[in-house]
């Protein structure tokens, strides 16, 4: 199935789309907030009529941060509104919601020095997310709520944004060699592929409904994990070809190893999981703590492992060789949420995404040791990261409608 979807379809639906939520913003209100309510004061009108039109009234209350200033940013990512309007929620939220010391990370200092760079993009309140790098160096992310792909020239900071079928509500994209961008349709059910140079869309329906994250294979298979329907697939790009197998519960992250070993974590159950790519034959791994959900993984240079313990703060690795198992508690905490990881240079870099402001941390096996910094706009989450080929880290923040780059500057070319 092919389809070419011009820009301006994007903005009229983005429009109705907008005028649903206003509409529907009663309804919305009786399914969010069950026993949760906000307090009584001037502007609490606004924040139910605008603020909770995405939001529950629950993920409003858990929210905290310091000064009108701080919550008019983060307001402003996310909507447009009129100057009086948007001031008088941010003064309300600024009073009512100060910042929680509890969710303020542990930041620790150390020998490397970093630089972020981040950049809103253009369609607020699309939850931008999954950062990739394509073969030729512009930087493409996901619009999740708006159904979109995003394209940044990191040269220049101009942004190309291209809809996608509505119902697709991408999760997340990855390149192929040629430069196509290929996007898990998360609510449609599909494998989806972009050519840029046309805005022309091919999808491969899928077995299971939601498609969570891809990888390509040295063969030149895509591989993917669809959490909810707790499956594992494998599509051919030349045939059309396309397997797909039931695995554990809430299949997550997915990488590929140097032996060409497809490697997966697990969501809703304590393991990992290494599968063959050419039989999908599955070998699991048991994670300690029977509690333990994992959201991504990666690898190092020797082979090892590495992958975030979410649910109990913490980072661990795991010898596929010896099955050896070793985990480190994150400096913020249990509560710390370690969410996406990366590799680079066999330092193991992630996210506390529990925290407020999300905290990008550096860990050096070798010495046991951790740094860390606050995110600049780290008001939530950073869900996945990429490494460019020039050892940068790309990240997000899917709350606050930004993509990033992190250069690490003793590893800067």
């Amino acid at each position: 199935m092919n389809v070419n979807l011009p820009a301006t379809r994007l903005i009229l639906a983005m429009s109705l789309f907008s005028i649903s939520l206003l509409i529907s913003v009663p309804m919305v209100l009786a399914q969010n907030h069950g026993n949760f309510s906000l307090p009584e004061g001037y502007g609490k009108e606004l924040v139910e009529q605008f603020c909770t039109s995405c939001h529950s009234i629950a993920t409003i209350t858990r929210s905290g941060f310091d000064g009108v200033e701080m919550w008019r940013s983060v307001q402003e990512s996310m909507m447009a509104l009129p100057e009086s309007e948007a001031n008088d929620i941010a003064h309300y939220l600024a009073e009512h919601f100060p910042a929680r010391k509890a969710r303020k990370p542990t930041l620790i200092d150390g020998p490397v020095e970093i630089e972020i760079q981040e950049w809103l993009v253009p369609t607020l309140g699309q939850r931008s997310r999954d950062p990739i790098e394509a073969p030729d160096g512009s930087i493409w992310w996901t619009g999740m709520w708006a159904s979109l792909v995003g394209r940044l020239d990191p040269l220049t900071g101009v942004m190309n944004e291209y809809p996608l079928p509505p119902e697709a509500k991408p999760h997340s994209i990855v390149p192929d060699a040629d430069g196509f961008i290929w996007y898990t349709g998360n609510s449609n059910g599909t494998i989806g592929k972009l050519d840029p140079s046309t805005g022309e869309i091919t999808e491969y329906p899928t077995k299971a409904d939601d498609p969570h994250t891809a990888v390509f294979h040295p063969n030149g298979k895509l591989y993917f994990t669809s959490q909810r329907s707790g499956m594992l697939g494998r599509l051919d790009p030349v045939t059309g070809e396309l397997t797909e197998i039931p695995t554990e519960p809430r299949p997550y992250g997915i990488i590929v190893a140097q032996d060409g070993t497809v490697w997966i974590a697990y969501n809703g159950i304590n393991k990992l999981a290494a599968m063959d790519p050419e039989s999908m034959e599955i070998r699991y791994y048991s994670i300690s703590d029977e509690d333990s959900r994992i959201r991504r993984l990666s690898i190092d240079s020797k082979g090892i492992i590495w992958y975030v313990n979410s649910s109990k703060g913490r980072i661990g690795r795991l010898n596929p060789t010896t099955g050896e198992i070793k985990e480190w508690e994150s400096p913020s905490g249990p509560r710390s949420h370690p969410y996406s990881l990366a590799v680079i240079n066999d330092q193991i870099w992630y996210n506390e995404s529990g925290m407020r402001p999300d905290a990008l941390v550096r860990f050096d096996p070798e010495t046991e040791s951790f740094q860390s910094w606050a995110i600049p706009s780290g008001v939530g989450i950073i869900r996945h990261v990429w490494v460019t080929r020039e050892n940068k880290l790309l990240i997000h923040q899917s709350s606050s409608n930004r993509v990033g780059i992190v250069t690490i500057k003793d590893l800067a070319n």
